[in-house]
């Protein structure tokens, strides 16, 4: 354990910010299953709207540093690519 008081700090700090980037992470998760599971159930719409709300989050987690930026176009580019196939 640190014995300086700013060490402390920033380790309570981190702690705090591992623990909300867990939690975003989670979420992000989750809307891209959202989308893989509308592709498997082959409904076209409701994998669109899911699409929708998960690039937007993707996105959000690349600001908030969370994701790479080439991560976050890999991810967007596969759902696509699966939504596309679907449409077809």
């Amino acid at each position: 354990m640190a014995n300086i008081k700013s060490q402390k700090k920033r380790i309570k700090t981190n702690e705090k910010a591992r623990i909300r980037n867990v939690a975003y992470r989670s979420k992000l998760r989750t809307a891209v299953k959202a989308v893989r599971v509308a592709c498997e159930k082959n409904d076209v719409a409701a994998a669109t709207a899911a699409y929708k709300k998960a690039t937007s989050i993707i996105d959000r987690a690349v600001i908030k540093g969370i994701e790479t930026k080439k991560t976050a176009a890999r991810q967007k580019s596969h759902l696509q690519l699966a939504i596309n196939k679907l449409a077809k």
